[in-house]
């Protein structure tokens, strides 16, 4: 069964300070679980929240999901014998789902909440940042590793441990791994590209990228 293993906010903090090794930088990356009820919005959980607004959060970005199935594999790599959920960042620690069983516009019901997926993620700086360790941000985005995103289509309270329900899946085709290997590897190029791009429930933003990269390569 789909899950909430975990749900997981944090609202936006600086680390570091100018005067210091540690180059001062803002973050809302640092999500603390929590164990009760939460109010789910249009662009986010309530007491949660993102730093850089021009790249994260809104209503295509309105919570972060990660499978719990790749906490081990992190562990194994990275030689670190745990991470706590909420380690990549994420708002719901999905169990039962990775990369490749999820698909864009999938609707889910959890709690009172219906939610559909909008996007992978993309891996930022800030990863790296937070673990000390230069290029995790890149191992995520190679390994198609990297999350996705919810939009609200209900709001309501959502809490751990609840089921995920799917309700609609129109889209079956573009599983969140085959989208992250055409965004960020760029494979099958341009037929591909402005295939994704044309997924009517994929976030406008990577719409209009996909097309836009489809027609260069074709002049």
């Amino acid at each position: 069964m789909l899950s909430l293993a975990s749900l997981q906010i944090g609202l936006p903090r600086s680390i570091g300070m100018e005067d210091t090794s540690d180059r001062s930088w803002t973050t809302g990356f640092f999500k603390e679980p929590v164990n009760k009820p939460v109010w789910l919005g249009q662009t986010n959980l309530v007491g949660d929240g993102q730093a850089d607004l021009k790249n994260h959060g809104g209503t295509e970005k309105a919570v972060l999901a990660y499978a719990t199935e790749h906490y081990l594999f992190w562990c194994q790599v990275l030689n670190r014998s745990e991470f706590p959920y909420g380690a990549f960042g994420e708002n719901f620690t999905v169990e039962g789902q990775t990369e490749a069983s999820v698909c864009i516009g999938d609707v889910y019901q959890i709690g009172e909440a219906l939610i559909q997926v909008s996007q992978p993620r993309k891996p930022c700086w800030k990863i790296s940042q937070r673990w000390q360790i230069p290029d995790l941000a890149l191992q995520v985005q190679k390994t198609g590793k990297t999350g996705w995103y919810f939009r609200v289509l209900q709001e309501g309270f959502v809490e751990p441990n609840q089921f995920f329900i799917l309700r609609d899946r129109s889209f079956e085709q573009w599983t969140i791994a085959r989208a992250n290997e055409i965004i960020h590897h760029q494979i099958d190029n341009t037929e591909a590209a402005m295939e994704l791009g044309a997924c009517p429930l994929l976030a406008p933003k990577l719409q209009e990228m996909l097309l836009n990269r489809a027609l260069k390569s074709v002049k």
